[in-house]
């Protein structure tokens, strides 16, 4: 309205003045005239003296502009303008709201700042189903539940972006390992500017996985052999930690091993979950139970040869080998895209009879016959199988290399050696050792009768494929006869249609051997003794008590002779060398004296050495005679007459007396060095070492517990420690031995009264052996303070060197066992 007065002032005004012209009486039209004719006539109204130029040019007008105009009111334009402004300001608001409602229903989380302004009751849900937290707030939100965060595993290189969390739960009633796993969860780093440019990094629950242990029955059922029913057991066992699969893995996806332990005997049963996280789907996915009753955990390994890895579960149970394999398979699952599928041995597709037979028997255990013959099939058909038939060929194979291996120890005694050997289908081998006593015959007789189908299966299944194989009828009649009786495996020998009459008496003869009849002893009189044990002086001696080869025995002493009782620790038969307890010894009846003085070597060599340690170190050596023997229960002793020996059996901190022959053990001295020069040769070795060594310090009590000081300090402390390089495992690497004296352990640092009176009481040197990777494989520093290393010794005809330890009671000789990784 203000512009349209100032606009009709302005016309008057330029009328009143008396300028006409058209310039100006037409430069701002007013609105009150609604045609050209209507502004001319009121021109000459109000201007009688215009010209007749004007007069002219206004009829111009009337000719040119001859459409009349709509007549418009005073500010509708103003108006049409501000409805137009306002409609376009409707569009955006419409377009923004619409723009805003996509987001909300695609990704929520693009509209997380309207939080901020909107109340408590009109939060916007987000696409994660709930605000992203720091890593302190997902704490606290677990310590209210009573739940414990445990160590984050990266999912990426970065843990920062992305993790999974093991979310663990306080057992009641426990004593030990009492985190037990309930839940997975993986957090994802939240990218929303609201929280992109926090301090700390915000992150999404963006899956999780609630985990339950699994049943005790499933865990324990890899112990059983095939015979006993699985029990019924529903408890579900703890799982206690969560690692990932290192190193390079099948598919794109991250592998978890869930895992717990459950003790059995002496030993420990592992079992667990594998479970795997797909990035494509941002889910977790269990994907197999395991067990493992010898405690191996689950690997990826190359199998199959086919450029991706198997993952292997070991369920060897003793000297039966039983290796899981599994293969990762695709899915036609949106969800779940891969599975693990076991390499089985069922039939099949490849229809091959020979094939066939060799899958029968390696079903049956005979694993390395097995696999001899796949490979002349294979090279009949020009190295091509099928892809399926590859796969069990190599399941095979990888069992094969198990029992040759086993096969090719030396065992401490006959039917362990003779196991071994059935195992890998050596029949010919194990009948040898058969033959070789009659102790041995008895104790392998003992083994048989003890076998739970396992060796029955192999025979059984090696007959259906070659039934006139002389050995294995022989093994099938000795299983037979110790199991059924003598004439079940008579009868079944006569009922064979192809034996011949040598080979039907060669088995009868072994069979005879069964109740300590057939050919005498094969082991040789003459072997020297080769003999270790711990002495005591005994003042009584009952004749009844002892064997002689000449009964009954008649014990007398000479003058300046004394009686000495050798609990023996080990001795060489001649063929092998047997340890303490002496399970399944069991001589003949008959003679039992002579054969015990045959088998000990006494015969051609009856004298023994007592090594007597003196205060000031030095040994003495005395002489003795080998007088009589004594077998009770598991334990056998002998009876020696010599010189009277120093007395140093109330000294605790002398070693016991030892009985050694002379040609039981060479003793192998390595010359040591110190410590800073093994770190001039090995520097991230020894730190490694260093830090290992200390921490057993503490844990044993030797030094107070608290932070390992820095590598500098320690080697400041223990630079000067002498120590000894050698191969102790015969794997061509050498292990460190470290002899610690009790002054240096007080060395090291101010004791507490409790150290100090420890190493009063000890002041004994012990000793550490590092491998060659760097781990304690054996410490005196223990709580059972009674055992120390005394020395290291080359057996005769063993290739590894033993560690003789004396324990509380006697002295044991220890081997490295390649199998259970330590020595025993």
């Amino acid at each position: 309205m203000l512009l349209g007065n100032f606009c009709k002032g302005e016309y008057n005004r330029v009328l009143g003045s008396g300028d006409w012209g058209l310039g100006k009486s037409f430069s701002i039209p007013n609105p009150q005239f609604s045609n050209p004719e209507s502004m001319a006539n009121r021109s000459r109204k109000l201007t009688p003296k215009a010209s007749k130029s004007n007069q002219l040019r206004a009829g111009a007008m009337k000719r040119v502009v001859k459409k009349p105009q709509k007549k418009l009111k005073r500010g509708s334009w103003l108006s049409s303008i501000l409805a137009i402004a306002i409609l376009l300001s409707s569009a955006s608001l419409i377009m923004a709201f619409a723009w805003i409602s996509v987001l909300f229903i695609f990704n929520p989380d693009e509209v997380s700042w309207l939080n901020k302004i909107l109340p408590a009751w009109a939060q916007v849900p987000l696409g994660k189903h709930e605000r992203p937290q720091t890593i302190k707030q997902i704490q606290l939100d677990l310590s209210k539940k009573n739940q414990i965060f445990g160590e984050t595993l990266p999912l990426h290189q970065d843990v920062k972006t992305s993790f999974l969390l093991p979310v663990f739960q306080q057992r009641a009633n426990c004593q030990s390992d009492c985190e037990e796993l309930v839940e997975l969860r993986v957090y994802e780093r939240s990218e929303e500017l609201e929280f992109k440019s926090q301090s700390e990094n915000y992150y999404y629950l963006a899956t999780q996985l609630p985990v339950t242990g699994p049943d005790e029955s499933f865990v324990i059922s890899s112990l059983l052999d095939g015979t006993s029913e699985p029990q019924d057991i529903s408890i579900p066992l703890p799982l206690t930690e969560v690692q990932r699969f290192e190193g390079k893995t099948p598919s794109s996806g991250v592998w978890f091993d869930l895992r717990g332990k459950r003790q059995q005997g002496t030993g420990s049963i592992r079992y667990g979950y594998v479970v795997y996280y797909n990035p494509e789907r941002t889910n977790l996915l269990q994907m197999l139970s395991w067990t493992s009753p010898n405690g191996q955990l689950p690997k990826w390994q190359q199998v199959t040869g086919d450029g991706t890895k198997e993952l292997v579960v070991d369920q060897t149970v003793g000297l039966e080998p039983h290796l899981q394999v599994y293969q990762v398979k695709p899915l036609k699952l949106f969800l779940k895209p891969i599975q693990l599928e076991a390499i089985t041995l069922k039939s099949s597709t490849f229809k091959d009879t020979g094939y066939q037979n060799a899958l029968s028997i390696a079903r049956s255990g005979l694993w390395t016959p097995a696999f001899e013959w796949l490979k002349f099939i294979k090279k009949q058909r020009k190295g091509v199988l099928p892809e399926a038939a590859q796969a069990q060929m190599d399941l095979i194979r990888l069992h094969s290399q198990l029992t040759k291996t086993q096969a090719q120890k030396i065992w401490a005694s006959p039917s362990q050696e003779v196991l071994a050997d059935l195992i890998d289908g050596r029949w010919e081998k194990a009948l040898q050792v058969f033959e070789a006593s009659p102790h041995n015959a008895q104790e392998i007789a003992t083994l048989l009768k003890a076998d739970k189908k396992r060796l029955w299966n192999r025979t059984v299944a090696a007959l259906q494929v070659n039934p006139n194989k002389r050995e294995v009828q022989a093994w099938f009649a000795l299983i037979l006869a110790v199991q059924r009786g003598e004439g079940h495996a008579n009868s079944w020998l006569k009922a064979q249609p192809k034996i011949t009459k040598e080979n039907l008496d060669y088995i009868q003869g072994l069979l005879a051997r069964l109740n300590g009849e057939g050919t005498k002893s094969q082991i040789s009189s003459t072997h020297p003794s080769q003999i270790v044990g711990t002495v005591q002086p005994i003042t009584q001696v009952t004749n009844t008590e002892w064997l002689q080869p000449n009964s009954p025995a008649d014990l007398k002493l000479t003058d300046n002779q004394f009686w000495y009782q050798v609990e023996v620790s080990a001795f060489n038969d001649g063929k092998r060398w047997l340890n303490f307890p002496f399970e399944n010894f069991n001589p003949p009846k008959t003679d039992a004296a002579k054969f015990l003085w045959k088998i000990l070597g006494i015969t051609s060599d009856p004298e023994i050495q007592i090594v007597v340690w003196l205060p000031n170190g030095e040994q003495q050596i005395t002489i003795a005679a080998i007088k009589a023997v004594q077998l009770q229960g598991k334990v056998l002793r002998l009876l020696a007459a010599g010189p009277k020996i120093p007395d140093n059996q109330n000294d605790a901190l002398q070693p016991k007396p030892l009985a050694l022959t002379n040609a039981a053990l060479e003793w192998v001295q390595p010359s040591p060095i110190t410590l800073r020069e093994l770190h001039q040769q090995n520097p991230q070795g020894v730190k490694i070492m260093l830090s290992s060594l200390w921490q057993s310090l503490q844990q044993s009590g030797e030094v107070p517990s608290g932070a390992i000081p820095s590598f500098e300090q320690m080697q400041e402390k223990l630079g000067d420690w002498p120590v000894q390089v050698i191969d102790l495992t015969n794997n061509a690497q050498p292990e460190i031995i470290l002899t610690i004296s009790p002054e240096a352990i007080a060395s090291l640092n101010q004791p507490t009264p409790e150290i100090q009176r420890k190493n009063t009481e000890q002041g004994r040197d012990r000793t550490i052996i590092f491998s060659d990777g760097n781990k304690i494989i054996y410490t005196d520093f223990t709580g059972n303070y009674l055992q120390r290393l005394s020395a290291i010794a080359k057996l005769s005809g063993v290739q590894s060197l033993a560690l003789l330890v004396e324990n509380a009671h006697n002295y044991s000789l220890r081997r490295w066992s390649e199998k259970n990784q330590r020595f025993e």
